[in-house]
C-alpha cells in the first residue's frame, strides 16, 4: 500500500491534481520555499512511479500531473486518503488531539499517542498548552488524571461548537478528506445532508448564503455524531430565541436520519444555528437580544469619544449598521455558534488604527459579560467601525512637514515654493528666508529642512536644494518626503539602543513579557498597567504578525511617548497555535502621537513581507539590527 513520507506531499498533490501551478504559487500554498517545492515534486515522483502518474513541469505553465493509468492512478489516490499520513507539524498534532478529545468517550493517553505517531511524549507534551489554548475559547478544559490519561470537560453545545470549527477550517484547507475527521464526519454524508437542507429551506423560502449553509450542514453532521455516540442535550436556554424559528428547526430534524425524535432542546440549538445565518429581517431578534446590541453599540461610540479625539456618536448610518451586526453577533457568541472571518488577519494587518480603538472599545464589554470574542469577529466589528471614522474623516493621515530656507530673493523663494507644491501637493510648506527665523520655526515642528545652502545649522535631517532644481534633486526629494514616513523616518524615531533585548537562551513567553514590560514600567517609559493590558490583549487575540514577527502591544493607550522595545531570539519562542516568533516589537502607544506612530505598522509589514525576521533576529546589538532593518525597508 502506497504511503506518503510527508502530510505536505497530499497538499501537494491536492494542489496540482486539477489545475498547473507555478513553483511560485505551490510555496505559497504550502508556505514552503521554492527549493522545498521542488524537493516534494521529486520525492512525490518517487512514490508515484508504479501508480499510473507523474508532475511534469512546463515553461510557463508550472506543475502539471499527466495521468497515464488513471485505474492505477485512482487506486493509489485512494490509498492515499485512506491510509493518511500520521500528523507531523506541530499545527497538524493540536487539531488532531483535539478531535481525538472532542469526540471521545475514553481517557486518552500521551503516551499512546507519542507511540501511534512514532514521536517522543515531550513531543506531544509541548502541544499540549495551545491545545488547551485553542479549548478554552469554547469554556472548555481538560481533565487529567494519573494512569489514566485526560479527557474533556465541558458543555456538549461548546463540543459541538468546537468540532464544527475544527471541520469548517480544515475543509477550507483541504485537510478533512481523509484521517480521522472524515472517518467521523464523512465528506459524502455532509454532501447528501447540503442537498436536502437547500430544498428544505427554499420550501420555507427561507435564504441562507451557501457560506451558512455550509455552517448548517456541517453542524447537523455533528449534531447526528454527537446523538449516535450517546450525547444528547439535556438544557439549552431558549431567551434568545424568536419563537417562530422553533418549528423550522424541528422541520430541520424530521429531515436528518434520526432513529428517535429530537428533544426541545435540540431543537431549541438548531433554531439558534439558524437564527445566527440567516438574515434578521426574516425572523426578527427579541426584545432583550436588541437591548444588548442598542447597549454595546453605546457602550462602544462612547468610549471612542471618551478616549480618542473621534466623535461619531451621531453618525445614524454607523449606528444601524453597527446595531444590525452586533445583534446577530451576540447570538453567536454567548451560544458558541462558530464563525470564520477569511480576512481576519489582514483586517488586523492592514487596518491597524481602527483594529486598535475597537478592541479597547470592547475590551471592557468582554470583560465583563465572560463572553469569548475570536479574532474573527472582532475582525467583522472593526470593519463597520473602520468604514464610519473613515466616513466622518476621523482617521487622518500623517501630512509630512518641511521648513524652506531660501536666502537666494523672495523671488526665487516663491519660485521653489511653486516646484516644490506642484510635485509634492501633499507636503505642508513653510518658507524662512533669515537664520533666526529658522532657529524658531524648527521648535514648532517639521519633519526636514529643504535649503538653498548647505552653511546651516540644522536640527532636523536637512535636503540641500538648488535654486533652480534638477528634476533629479526632484525625485530624491520625493523620497525623502514620501517614503520616511513609512520606512527609515519611524526606525529613526522609534527605536533605540536602549530598548533594544538579544536572548540567546531559552525563553517562553510569559516570562519574556514579565521581563520587558516590568523594564518599561520599572523606567517610567509607560503607566503601570502596561503588562497586563498587554497580556489581556494576547489572551484576546495572538499579536503574531506571521514569517516569525511578533507585535504585542497594549490594549489601552499607556505610553508617555510611543516607542518599540526590539527583542531579538534566534532560537525562537512558542507564540501559541505552533508558531514560534523570532523578532518580537513590543509596541507602546502614547495618545499623543498614536496616529503618526500608526505609520508604524507599514514597517512592521514590510519586515513580514520580505520574510526579514529570522535573519533580523540574528543581530547581536542595536547597530547590526538597525543597518540590516534599514536595507529591508528601501
Amino acid at each position: 500500500m502506497p504511503k506518503l513520507p510527508h502530510p505536505r506531499l497530499v497538499r501537494l498533490l491536492d494542489a496540482v491534481l486539477n489545475t498547473p501551478l507555478t513553483q511560485e504559487e505551490l510555496a505559497t500554498r504550502l508556505n514552503v520555499s521554492t527549493r522545498t517545492v521542488r524537493t516534494d515534486v521529486a520525492t512525490l515522483n518517487n512514490v508515484m512511479v508504479n501508480h499510473g502518474a507523474h508532475l511534469i513541469h512546463q515553461r510557463g505553465l508550472g506543475y502539471q500531473l499527466k495521468i497515464y493509468n488513471q485505474a492505477a492512478f485512482n487506486a493509489f489516490q485512494q490509498a492515499v486518503l485512506e491510509t493518511g499520513p500520521a500528523p507531523r507539524t506541530s499545527k497538524e498534532r493540536i487539531v488532531q488531539i483535539q478531535v481525538l478529545l472532542l469526540a471521545s468517550d475514553d481517557w486518552i493517553r500521551l503516551d499512546d499517542l507519542a507511540d501511534t505517531w512514532n514521536l517522543s511524549r515531550a513531543a506531544v507534551q509541548g502541544d499540549m498548552a495551545d491545545v488547551r489554548s485553542q479549548l478554552s475559547l469554547f469554556g472548555l478544559s481538560i481533565d487529567t488524571k494519573p494512569r489514566f490519561g485526560m479527557r474533556i470537560i465541558g458543555s456538549e453545545t461548546a463540543i459541538r461548537a468546537r468540532l464544527a470549527q475544527i471541520i469548517y477550517v480544515e475543509q477550507k484547507a483541504g485537510q478533512s478528506s481523509r484521517g480521522l475527521i472524515n472517518s467521523l464526519f464523512p465528506l459524502k454524508s455532509q454532501q447528501v445532508l447540503t442537498i436536502r437542507l437547500r430544498e428544505l429551506l427554499t420550501e420555507l423560502k427561507i435564504h441562507i448564503n451557501d457560506d451558512g449553509l455550509h455552517w448548517l450542514t456541517i453542524y447537523a453532521t455533528v449534531t447526528l455524531q454527537r446523538l449516535a455516540s450517546g450525547h444528547e442535550l439535556n438544557h439549552f436556554a431558549q431567551d434568545d430565541i424568536t419563537p417562530t424559528i422553533l418549528p423550522v428547526a424541528s422541520k430541520i430534524f424530521d429531515a436528518l436520519p434520526m432513529l428517535l425524535p429530537a428533544n426541545r432542546h435540540e431543537i431549541a440549538a438548531m433554531a439558534i444555528q439558524l437564527q445566527a445565518r440567516i438574515n434578521p429581517n426574516q425572523y426578527p431578534l427579541n426584545a432583550g437580544v436588541k437591548e444588548e446590541a442598542r447597549q454595546l453599540v453605546t457602550h462602544i461610540l462612547n468610549y471612542v469619544h471618551h478616549h480618542y479625539p473621534y466623535d461619531i456618536r451621531q453618525d445614524s448610518q454607523l449606528k444601524q449598521d453597527l446595531l444590525t451586526h452586533i445583534s446577530n453577533m451576540i447570538i453567536r457568541v454567548k451560544h458558541h455558534v462558530a464563525t470564520i472571518n477569511p480576512l481576519a488577519e489582514h483586517i488586523k494587518q492592514h487596518y491597524p488604527l481602527a483594529y486598535d480603538i475597537t478592541l479597547a472599545a470592547i475590551a471592557d464589554w468582554i470583560r465583563e459579560t465572560g463572553y469569548c470574542m475570536t479574532q474573527h469577529e472582532i475582525g467583522y466589528l472593526v470593519i463597520h467601525l473602520g468604514v464610519g471614522l473613515e466616513r466622518n474623516n476621523c482617521l487622518e493621515h500623517h501630512t509630512p512637514k518641511a521648513i524652506l530656507y531660501c536666502d537666494a530673493g523672495n523671488a526665487v523663494a516663491r519660485g521653489l515654493e511653486a516646484i516644490i507644491s506642484r510635485h509634492y501637493p501633499l507636503l505642508e510648506l513653510r518658507t524662512i528666508n533669515n537664520i533666526a527665523a529658522l532657529e524658531r520655526a524648527q521648535m514648532l515642528g517639521a519633519d526636514i529642512i529643504i535649503s538653498t545652502t548647505p552653511l546651516i545649522e540644522a536640527r532636523l535631517p536637512l535636503f540641500i536644494l538648488d535654486p533652480f532644481p534638477t528634476q533629479h534633486q526632484l525625485e530624491e526629494l520625493g523620497k525623502l518626503v514620501l517614503v520616511d514616513r513609512t520606512g527609515p523616518y519611524m526606525l529613526e524615531k522609534y527605536f533605540s539602543a536602549e530598548q533594544f533585548l538579544y536572548i540567546d537562551e531559552p525563553i517562553d513567553q510569559e516570562t519574556l513579557f514579565n521581563q520587558v514590560c516590568g523594564e518599561l514600567e520599572g523606567r517610567g517609559l509607560v503607566e503601570a498597567g502596561y503588562g497586563a493590558s498587554l497580556k489581556e490583549r494576547e489572551v484576546i487575540v495572538s499579536t503574531m504578525m506571521g514569517n516569525h514577527i511578533a507585535l504585542p502591544h497594549s490594549i489601552a493607550l499607556y505610553a508617555k511617548h510611543s516607542l518599540v522595545y526590539t527583542v531579538a531570539a534566534p532560537r525562537g519562542i512558542d507564540w501559541g497555535n505552533g508558531e514560534k516568533a523570532y523578532l518580537i516589537l513590543f509596541m507602546a502607544l502614547s495618545k499623543h502621537d498614536y496616529e503618526e506612530a500608526m505609520g508604524l505598522y507599514d514597517l512592521f509589514l514590510t519586515l513580514v513581507n520580505n520574510k526579514a525576521g529570522k535573519t533580523l533576529a540574528q543581530c547581536t546589538d542595536f547597530a547590526d539590527f538597525k543597518a540590516l532593518a534599514h536595507q529591508e525597508l528601501l
